[in-house]
């Protein structure tokens, strides 16, 4: 009799380990799927195709579709989920964007797609591709919501019509993006394993040796959730950069957590502080924005690309704020070394530099940030172009016909009589320049090129001449 109820309580357990803890489904990859160039008139080409030069660097871009099933999950605050229903059938896309494997650096980007206001759009590969070829890593962008795939299918129903991340439309508010985004990660290539023979092998022989997520707004905060409550039933990634967007992270966890935010993103987030710890990191970068001016002119180039229109053309567009849109501060700059943090942090468990947070003038009723004379924020990761102002760049801006304007940040350059206040003499300013670089790279907040880049364009600039 004991036998049996052992056996009887061993059944019911594993039941409910099923229940609560189902493994990500697998998903089944067809492709490359054949595409024209952008531009093409018959639209039967990569929606979102990179508008950032690959072919010189032997980059090879390619779009898969991926059909499986998905479970859908309860969401707790800070704890694992539940299996709440599965078998849901879901297909969508992939674009991947591999290097010459003599390049490849042994580590592979997945992308969270934004879908906000629509479009599928890639904004960490807008700000950060260019680094990403310079350095080899392996790319995947994924379609796991069903909002950009329903302006894909009005884009080109002859090419997108057949994907839907709803079951049929069983399933709302993308409860499947979850499982989408885990079986991607799943099906990238490790140097530990392998794909059968029968399997479609994404990244064309290349191994990773680690695999990073990252995704910006809204996207990060679906990987928020994910890090809370999905993610650690069935750890994929490696390591995860969450841009500019996301409340609290739980940090219980061995995946190494980024988060990277712009002074637009601390506007709600700056009263509720995360500090660091062994698997989490947060960097607060002064006077950057949400959606900054490379973000535009990427945007720009991108639509440019898909009309089959000139690159060169490529300017911000006149989005009807109250004060000049666009900071110009460059987010991308300490992006870009954040995420070779992250890769040592994974492989070296060496934690990414600390900074201080944006400085907050008063808390309550309603949060002030701290400012100069000029309307510069204090605090945060203070970049040359914000430390040694020569406008005022902020995070916010507002409108009554665009809603967007509140991510879009401000920019006002300094007039004539300013500057000379300030730098009545050039030296005087490229030396500030170099006092802030040479600080800034000493703290790991960027990259040696963009050091030497800023270093240049202060001693090409007129200011103080």
């Amino acid at each position: 009799m004991r036998m049996i109820l052992r056996f009887l309580l061993s059944v019911y357990l594993c039941c409910i380990s099923v229940a609560v803890f189902s493994k990500v489904p697998e998903g089944t990859i067809y492709g490359p799927i054949k595409a024209d160039d952008p531009g093409h008139p018959d639209r039967n080409s990569i929606y979102s195709a990179s508008a950032i030069d690959l072919k010189s660097a032997g980059y090879i871009e390619e779009e898969y579709f991926i059909e499986g099933s998905a479970n859908q999950y309860s969401n707790p605050e800070f704890e694992n989920a539940e299996t709440i229903s599965e078998n849901h059938r879901y297909r969508t896309r992939l674009i991947v964007r591999r290097p010459p494997r003599e390049n490849f650096n042994g580590v592979v980007l997945v992308e969270w797609i934004n879908v906000t206001g629509g479009p599928d759009k890639d904004i960490d590969w807008w700000l950060s591709g260019a680094h990403f070829i310079r350095e080899g890593y392996a790319y995947v962008a994924v379609s796991a919501q069903q909002m950009g795939i329903d302006t894909m299918k009005e884009w080109s129903p002859n090419r997108y019509g057949s994907l839907d991340t709803t079951h049929d439309g069983i399933v709302g508010r993308d409860g499947l993006s979850y499982d989408i985004f885990s079986a991607v990660g799943r099906a990238i290539n490790r140097i530990d394993g392998s794909v059968s023979g029968d399997e479609v092998d994404i990244l064309s022989g290349l191994k990773a040796k680690m695999i990073i997520a990252t995704g910006h707004s809204q996207s990060a905060s679906r990987l928020a959730t994910y890090l809370n409550n999905i993610h650690p039933l069935d750890p994929v990634y490696d390591g995860v950069m969450v841009h500019g967007g996301g409340g609290r992270i739980r940090d219980d966890q061995k995946t190494k957590i980024f988060k990277i935010m712009a002074e637009t993103d601390m506007r709600r987030r700056a009263a509720t502080p995360q500090p660091n710890t062994d698997t989490f990191v947060q960097w607060e970068i002064a006077g950057t924005a949400h959606a900054d001016y490379d973000f535009e002119i990427e945007y720009s180039r991108l639509r440019l690309l898909r009309d089959g229109m000139s690159l060169l053309d490529a300017a911000p567009r006149d989005v009807g704020c109250e004060v000049p849109a666009h900071s110009r501060i460059p987010f991308r700059d300490s992006f870009n070394a954040a995420f070779e943090h992250l890769v040592t942090w994974i492989e070296d468990d060496v934690r990414p530099p600390s900074a201080q947070p944006l400085k907050v003038s008063r808390m309550m009723p309603d949060l002030e940030f701290a400012r100069d004379d000029y309307g510069n924020i204090l605090g945060g990761i203070r970049l040359a172009e914000h430390a040694v102002a020569t406008a005022t760049n902020t995070g916010f801006n507002t409108s009554t016909i665009n809603r967007f304007c509140g991510l879009y940040g401000s920019h006002e350059p300094f007039d004539q009589e300013t500057l000379d206040l300030l730098y009545p003499d050039h030296n005087i300013y490229v030396d500030a320049i170099k006092a802030v670089v040479n600080r800034n790279l000493e703290d790991g907040y960027i990259l040696p090129y963009a050091a030497e880049m800023k270093i240049l364009e202060a001693e090409d600039s007129a200011i103080g001449r």
